[in-house]
């Protein structure tokens, strides 16, 4: 919101005399990035051993997105989780094994990388695919961007508003509201 204090007819700004208005700016955008969770889930009834088989797992995983270009510092660890499994029979527990969780975050910056990533890593042992999204890496510069054209919007409706009403702007808004994504 861009409020406006609006003076009376004999030149005073009365408290509450305002024109609100909201201002929209929009840039529409390609995406240039992209990032995709990746994981190798290893159950089993010992949990060394599973510890060990999901290391091995997510190595090789690792060393197979390196060979398609992903750069080390790309794919880090978003979730490491040790859960026990229990099975219910006639309302009993039953102690069923471990589940090791590894899950990796892997940001691709070429785009038309992403499906082969996701390929190569099944076919490496990932058994968990998930929130594969595409974005932008400066947002913040076409945040600004946007905001400014919000900005010169709002301006735009209060001056029309003004002029229709045959009243004078402050020409310095008494507040600005920045809201929106």
């Amino acid at each position: 919101m861009y409020p406006y204090p609006v003076p009376t007819r004999n030149g005073l700004h009365p408290k509450g005399h305002l024109i609100k208005v909201i201002g929209e700016g929009e840039l529409l955008l390609s995406p240039d990035s992209a990032s995709v969770t990746l994981g190798v889930i290893t159950e089993m009834k010992e949990l060394i051993p599973a510890q060990q088989q999901n290391s091995v797992g997510v190595t090789k995983v690792i060393n197979a997105l390196k060979t398609l270009g992903i750069p080390q510092n790309s794919i880090q660890t978003s979730d490491y989780r040790i859960d026990t499994e229990y099975d219910y029979e006639q309302g009993k527990q039953l102690f069923r094994g471990y589940k090791v969780t590894h899950l990796l975050n892997v940001k691709i910056d070429d785009l038309s990388l992403v499906g082969k990533v996701v390929d190569t890593a099944v076919q490496n042992g990932v058994n968990y695919v998930s929130n594969i999204q595409f974005t932008l890496k400066n947002k913040e510069g076409f945040y600004l961007q946007a905001l400014a054209l919000a900005l010169n919007n709002a301006s735009e409706k209060a001056k029309t508003i003004a002029t229709t009403l045959h009243v004078t702007l402050n020409p310095t808004p008494s507040s600005v509201v920045e809201s929106g994504s």
